[in-house]
């Protein structure tokens, strides 16, 4: 037919079905239809006149683009790239122009064999431009330049004059700190849904539509990575910027509102058993919990492999997929959680996946039922992704499995009850969904332990942000434990006892009581303002990054906030938030506060913190390029809004500049600070002072107090700047501590410098709230402390038993020790009377 395009065979060998690849994200032909060869000869050949798009780097496949759009993918045998390009010879480069029958790639057929998983070589269409396969040859051996595959025009588009017309790429790379996981994969979809045109990402030579959140996960991007987004269709430039903004402003990765993400945690590893009647994992949320066994171990849905007709199982598959969508938008609305809030609102965007209804749709027209189409379209999601190496994504197949669940138990026509939980349960399975987590009731929730599962999953943040302890990966072993067996799970050392002796169980019970009765006892005076042993003034006050958490602090005891993070108050936006906007938010905060001491900080973006409004281009080493103080003095405009809002809305509030590393960054903000107050008429003066975060802010110490209103550490990255160790990266967590002489010798540098000008000196980052630190600080010359809400009432508890003299000696004492290990136990024995 006049205007088909026929693709070649590019090999000798045997063709077969794509469906008889031994990989799933092939065989479901997840990046589009094709065919396989299992070749004989050793040469891959153009099967058309193209241009080659690019060579992988490590020289196993090939993408190139023919006429009227047509991207084709070929793939030399599966596993390859593990081989680095050993065994195989490019002959073409990027961007060069073939002909049919080119040689493209050599290879060592020998070698492959040896090494590779298979040698079956997809060619899939992952672009077809309007077209659709008309024809193709398998089940018989072929040879290069028989014909192979037929693309004719879909009904009456000319592919020449598609309304869709050509395509155009922006490159980009990908800034997001944990890579293209389930919620930045959900709002790029969403964005992409808002226009007409085709979208796709194309990398490591796989291309996924960019309406699909699963799709985009499957590519497995990582941080840093490069990628190209690809559009055609009457609004494809604006749809190519929107996205492209969205993911170059990093979409707030890395710090999200009232979400407080589990610490990354060691790569679980599979569990031990230390001694009898114990197991190992990994911490997902910290406590101590004592109780009995519940098992929760997920029985299979049964559903048939093929239906009645294709009109009701259809009907049946979309009528599920609405009741469950409404199910979730009733559970967001009722959440209180943000944590909730957000995972929900990825489960919701998956299940408006477009790849995954046309894969269900597809086999239910080959006669498949709809919860086994359901079934399969998610299964072959689910082993694309355990399949990418990246621990984070591999952690959301539990998203998949919950909404594969959801979908098949309305199918089905079955009630998932959930579990009736008796009083102080500790709950054991294999794999916890998240829609079960979220029924279970957490008055009777003690503790949680599953044989899998990693600690950045959204089941940890859920049972953090519960307050539940929680321990994963503990291996097999969690499914041999009895219904009704006593237990202990110290979530803080990872470890489950199980059946322990009554001695134990003993000890255990007495530990938990004496951290309950502290918690009691100190929340009775919590609303007391704090003082040491001999009436020394301290200050306690809260972090806070929302208003709900203004009114949780109040409800604490806070005397006051000691760093207001503004990023958190709108991190979540597309656009920036006007002077108003900002001025009514920190009015309603400052009013929560019911006028007590209020500290702003002034936006700090970057780094691990990222706002779409805000967008920073890619960094090599985004902890050390464009952050807080510096990317506020490049946009003036939004420095000069934000100060004006605090002087409206908040005017009796101190204001505090992130990331400071010299006097000029703080004199440059004093400048427009003053203009600001000048133009609103305002007189008198708004205190301003320097959030100490880097080394060279603590050893100028004195001469930002010269200019400045006061001090506050934030020990979080003084901490990782000081050791040269990023707090994100999970091999380094368990070496990092704020109490490592380098940083206490810092913070006695910045007291210093602040006494010689009377300036008061606080700690605002998270050893602000590690009790044993909190004497050492005192020590150090510390007179206010800003912690999580929580902390506050035992922290000012104990800070009412301390001795400023003894504490100076305490201190003295910690900046001679030679690790933060032994500053710890040094601590440790002065807070228990052994010094």
């Amino acid at each position: 037919m006049a205007g088909d395009l026929i693709l070649l065979s590019p090999l000798d060998g045997w063709s077969a079905p794509l469906s008889e690849v031994p990989d799933p994200v092939f065989a479901e032909a997840m990046l589009g239809e094709g065919v396989a060869i299992d070749p004989t000869g050793s040469t891959l050949h153009a099967p058309c006149d193209g241009m080659i798009v690019s060579v992988h780097a490590s020289k196993h496949a090939v993408s190139m683009r023919a006429a009227g759009g047509v991207e084709i993918l070929i793939h030399i045998g599966l596993d390859t790239v593990a081989m680095k390009g050993e065994g195989f010879e490019v002959h073409v480069a990027d961007g060069q122009a073939v002909k049919a029958g080119d040689p493209l790639i050599s290879f060592d057929l020998d070698l492959l064999a040896r090494h590779a998983k298979s040698l079956m070589t997809p060619i899939v269409i992952t672009g077809a431009g309007g077209r659709v396969i008309a024809a193709q040859l398998t089940g018989r051996i072929v040879r290069v330049g028989e014909p192979l595959i037929t693309l004719s025009c879909a009904g009456k588009i000319d592919v020449e004059t598609s309304d869709f017309g050509p395509e155009i790429t922006r490159p980009v790379v990908i800034p997001l700190l944990h890579g293209l996981h389930a919620r930045p994969a959900a709002r790029l979809a969403d964005m992409a849904k808002g226009f007409q045109a085709e979208m796709s990402v194309l990398a490591l030579n796989r291309r996924a539509n960019a309406k699909s959140p699963v799709g985009l996960m499957s590519l497995g991007l990582r941080h840093g990575d490069a990628a190209t987004l690809v559009a055609s269709g009457p609004d494809a430039a604006a749809a190519l910027e929107a996205v492209a903004l969205l993911l170059e402003g990093g979409m707030g990765e890395g710090a999200r509102v009232a979400i407080q993400p589990v610490p990354e945690a060691p790569v679980a590893q599979p569990a031990t058993r230390p001694s009898t009647g114990v197991l190992r994992g990994v911490m997902a949320s910290p406590g101590l919990a004592v109780g009995k066994a519940v098992r929760l171990f997920r029985d299979e849905i049964i559903v048939p492999e093929f239906g009645q007709s294709v009109a009701h199982e259809q009907a049946s598959l979309s009528g599920a997929l609405e009741m469950v969508r409404a199910h979730i938008a009733q559970e967001a609305e009722a959440s209180g959680s943000q944590a909730r809030k957000a995972i929900l609102g990825a489960h919701a965007a998956f299940l408006e996946d477009p790849e995954l209804s046309d894969q269900a749709q597809r086999l239910i027209e080959e006669g498949k039922s709809a919860g086994y189409a359901w079934r399969a379209a998610i299964g072959a999601y689910v082993e694309a992704l355990r399949g990418l190496g990246d621990r984070r994504i591999a952690e959301r197949v539990d998203d998949l499995l919950d909404l594969e669940r959801r979908v098949l138990l309305v199918v089905s026509g079955e009630v998932d009850r959930g579990l009736d939980l008796p009083p102080a349960t500790i709950l054991l399975a294999d794999e916890l969904l998240p829609s079960q987590l979220m029924g279970l009731d957490p008055n009777r929730l003690a503790g949680i332990c599953t044989g899998g599962g990693g600690p950045t999953s959204h089941v940890a943040i859920l049972a953090a942000s519960m307050g539940v302890p929680a321990v994963v990966a503990a291996g097999p072993g969690v499914a041999d434990i009895k219904e009704g067996t006593s237990l202990i799970l110290d979530a803080d050392a990872g470890l489950l006892r199980i059946a322990p002796d009554a001695k134990a169980l003993e000890t255990a019970q007495t530990a938990l009581a004496a951290r309950t009765e502290r918690r009691v006892a100190a929340q009775a005076s919590a609303r007391e303002d704090c003082r040491m042993a001999d009436g020394t003034r301290i200050k306690v006050f809260a972090n806070l990054g929302s208003q709900a958490d203004a009114q949780a602090a109040a409800n604490a005891g806070a005397e006051g906030c000691g760093l207001l993070r503004t990023e958190f108050l709108f991190l979540e936006r597309e656009s920036a938030p006007t002077e108003d906007e900002q001025t009514d938010k920190y009015a309603a905060i400052a009013r929560d506060l019911g006028g007590k001491p209020l500290i702003i900080r002034l936006l700090d973006v970057g780094g691990d913190k990222t706002a779409p409004y805000l967008p920073i281009a890619a960094e090599e080493n985004p902890a050390l390029g464009l952050r807080g103080v510096r990317v506020l003095l490049r946009r003036p405009h939004v420095l000069r809004a934000q100060l004006r809002a605090i002087l409206r809305g908040a005017p009796h509030a101190k204001i505090m500049v992130p990331m400071v590393s010299g006097v000029a960054e703080l004199r440059a903000v004093r400048l427009v600070l003053d203009e600001a107050r000048r133009e609103l008429g305002r007189v008198g003066r708004t205190d301003l002072g320097v959030m100490i975060e880097t080394p060279a802010a603590a050893m100028i110490a004195d001469l930002l107090a010269a200019e400045a209103d006061f001090l506050s550490i934030g020990t979080n990255d003084l901490t990782q700047y000081t050791l040269a160790m990023d707090r994100g990266n999970p091999d380094l967590a368990g070496d990092i501590d704020a109490l490592h002489p380098g940083v206490l010798r810092l913070i006695a540098q910045t007291t210093a410098g602040a006494a010689k000008h009377a300036l008061w000196t606080g700690v605002c980052g998270g050893l602000a709230g590690d009790l044993t630190a909190t004497p050492i600080l005192l020590g150090l010359g510390v007179s206010e402390l800003s912690m999580p809400s929580a902390a506050i009432p035992e922290a000012k508890a104990m800070i009412r038993t301390l001795s400023p003299e003894a504490c100076r000696v305490l201190a003295a004492k910690a900046l001679t020790e030679p690790t933060a290990e032994a500053v710890r136990a040094l601590s440790n024995t002065f807070l228990t009377g052994g010094a």
